[in-house]
């Protein structure tokens, strides 16, 4: 399973992933995505929505299920990826190419929060036993 090393992760399998401009783009895993499945649906938040670390922000449909998005920080929607809302396939495709949204952090230094590669493929192999 890839899990690159240079992004930052969830416990709930989002992967956010920190920019120059200071931005922070977000979305599903490899593994999330082989857990649900052929992806038929992506609901991005809004653009300019207020998100809580945590907060319900995002839908994806696959054939077995919907599961909700969470936000991986506070901060602002500063764009959301229509691409893959009108191409939900593009999540199993690539999962790590196929980002649902970017985000302004409310606090920038929250990111060092979030897991690291080591760290969740160590969460992953516990949920798998």
């Amino acid at each position: 399973m890839s899990i690159p090393s240079d992004l930052k992760y969830t416990k709930s399998h989002e992967w956010a992933r920190l920019e120059a401009d200071g931005t922070v783009t977000v979305g599903i895993t490899h593994h999330a995505q082989e857990l649900l499945g052929d992806m038929v649906y992506v609901e991005n938040p809004a653009v300019g929505r207020q998100l809580a670390a945590g907060e319900e922000c995002a839908v994806v449909e696959s054939v077995k299920a919907a599961s909700d998005v969470y936000a991986p920080l506070a901060g602002e929607v500063v764009a959301a990826n229509e691409a893959v809302a009108d191409s939900p396939e593009a999540i199993n495709q690539d999962a790590y190419a196929a980002w649902m949204f970017k985000l302004k952090p409310a606090n920038p230094a929250d990111v060092a929060s979030l897991l690291d590669a080591a760290a969740y493929g160590a969460l992953v192999e516990s949920e798998a036993h």
